[in-house]
């Protein structure tokens, strides 16, 4: 974060199951909580494309995800994908969609 004249700051309430659920997922970031919203609400405030709002965290199996030509179909489109940590796919594993990049999408293992 920048400057902290700049900043605005403002009370946030969430319930103990959704804050345990951040708190979890910014630790795996090796985040703060408030570092992890924040960029939580930074990646969704530039992002207005179909996949952004179709395909980013969506759940696929690894069964889906073709190793051999490294293209997954979702939704009817194929995309190139790349695993988070560069961790080989295991076909009976879960992945959500992090994030899209043009017609590449970057899975993280669940």
């Amino acid at each position: 974060m920048g400057d902290k004249s700049k900043e605005k700051r403002f009370l946030l309430r969430l319930d103990d199951e959704l804050y345990n659920k951040i708190e979890a997922a910014a630790q795996r970031a090796n985040r703060s909580v408030n570092a992890h919203i924040n960029s939580i609400l930074r990646a969704s405030a530039g992002q207005n494309t179909f996949e952004h709002r179709q395909i980013v965290g969506q759940v696929l199996r690894g069964n889906q995800l073709n190793t051999e030509n490294g293209l997954v179909e979702v939704s009817g489109i194929y995309y190139r994908f790349l695993i988070d940590n560069n961790e080989d796919v295991e076909p009976d594993v879960n992945y959500t969609v992090l994030e899209s990049n043009g017609n590449i999408l970057t899975l993280r293992r669940l």
